[in-house]
Order: C-alpha cells, then structure tokens, then sequence
C-alpha cells in the first residue's frame, strides 16, 4: 500500500508542475508575408505580437536586396555601421532575442524607402 501511495503522489505533483509550465513554441513568420522582404515593409510588423525565440523569414531575390542588422541609430539613418552583420541568402532565418531588433536593406535608396523594419520581441 506504501508503494501505491508514493506513486499517486508522485503522479500529483507531476501533473501540478505540468500545469504550472508555460510551454511555449517559437512562431516562423516570414517578413512581408506573400510579398516578401520589399520595398514599405516598415509597418508589416505593426500587428503582430513577437516572443524571444521567434523567427524571422526574409524572403527575396538574392543580389535585388539584402538584410543588415543595425542598432536603433542605424535604423533611423539607414546607414548601418562598419562589421554589422548582412544576410544575402534570399531566404534568410533570424531568431529574435528579447529586446527591440532592427533591420534594414542597405542597397543604395531601399531602406529610404521603407525596407526596414523594428521588432520588439517579449
């Protein structure tokens, strides 16, 4: 009887610790959506809600663009400084820190014109 009693509370605090565990899955969003990493992509991340873990797909022509992660300065100067980090695949993947992430297509005119985007994720 001792045995079954150990088991049953064994069990009961297994399923309690189950309950209590927010068991969370990274979500792959692609950049664009069925446009892709183009040109007014600034605002596609407006509605949507981003977690540390999540990844982001840049899908485009590759050598038409690129993807630089820049820091809050770079994005607003679409001028990212020397040694950041460029993408060129056309089909990018970037996993999200916590924080704000900022990217930016730095072809000569592009991020001026709205390839850029900033990502806050939780």
């Amino acid at each position: 009887m001792e045995g079954r009693t150990f088991i049953a509370a064994l069990a009961l605090i297994c399923l309690c610790l189950f309950y209590h565990l927010e068991i969370t899955v990274a979500t792959e969003f692609t950049v664009g959506d069925s446009a892709g990493w183009s040109f007014n992509v600034e605002n596609w991340p407006n509605d949507k809600s981003f977690k540390a873990g999540d990844v982001l797909v840049f899908k485009y022509g590759q050598g038409a663009h690129n993807v630089v992660v820049v820091d809050a300065e770079g994005y607003n100067s679409c001028k990212p400084k020397s040694g950041s980090k460029t993408y060129t695949s056309g089909n990018d993947k970037i996993t999200l820190a916590k924080g704000t992430s900022y990217f930016i297509c730095s072809y000569p005119g592009h991020c001026e014109a709205a390839m850029k985007i900033k990502v806050t994720a939780n």
